[in-house]
């Protein structure tokens, strides 16, 4: 669809009208920097190592698996991303050389890394209202990167929307993970007020 198929021109007019935006230059660059590996990765493993701890400490059963899933869904994203890149071959927008840019590296990186964070992070949060703020800053963050790639003009929307699809699926696995693994609170943790 994204290299020869009906969404194409729809994608290929609504890139530009985004590029055009006034969205400032130093604004987009760097909510699309927040998709790269040296910021997104460190979030996840800080969040990971800090999931681990709070497992561990509380005796949780198999505490340690929420965060390699976590792990996992990070290296998937280069080994399913680099392979479709080549299999689609899309070319990029104006004045991008070249092919591969179907789907988005930066977005899948973004969704799992900050996507598998929340997940980790969320068990450990008092009430909805933290848990929910998680959840809302997890999305703009998301959001975010992928205007930031096609403001830039590093990407097509399409693209952009593949990574969040294909990785979203990639982080439900993780999100299944956390849910039966994923340290919550019990005994005195779960006799403080929230």
């Amino acid at each position: 669809m994204a290299a020869d198929g009906p969404l194409r021109g729809a994608d290929e007019r609504l890139g530009p009208w985004i590029t055009g935006s006034r969205l400032p230059d130093g604004a987009a660059e760097f909510l699309a920097d927040l998709g790269g590996v040296a910021v997104a990765v460190p979030v996840l493993a800080l969040a990971a190592a800090y999931a681990a701890w709070r497992g561990h400490q509380a005796g949780a059963f198999r505490w340690w698996l929420a965060p390699v899933a976590a792990a996992v869904a990070m290296a998937a994203v280069p080994a399913l991303v680099i392979p479709l890149k080549e299999l689609v071959g899309r070319t990029g927008p104006p004045g991008m050389d070249g092919s591969g840019y179907y789907p988005s590296g930066h977005t899948a990186t973004a969704v799992v890394a900050y996507g598998g964070a929340a997940l980790l992070l969320l068990p450990h949060l008092r009430g909805t209202y933290a848990r929910r703020e998680m959840v809302i800053a997890c999305a703009l963050l998301n959001f975010g990167v992928g205007l930031g790639l096609v403001r830039r003009g590093y990407h097509w929307p399409l693209d952009v929307v593949a990574g969040w699809c294909l990785f979203g699926i990639v982080l439900y696995g993780v999100a299944l993970v956390v849910a039966r693994y994923g340290h919550r609170a019990t005994g005195a943790d779960a006799a403080q007020p929230k």
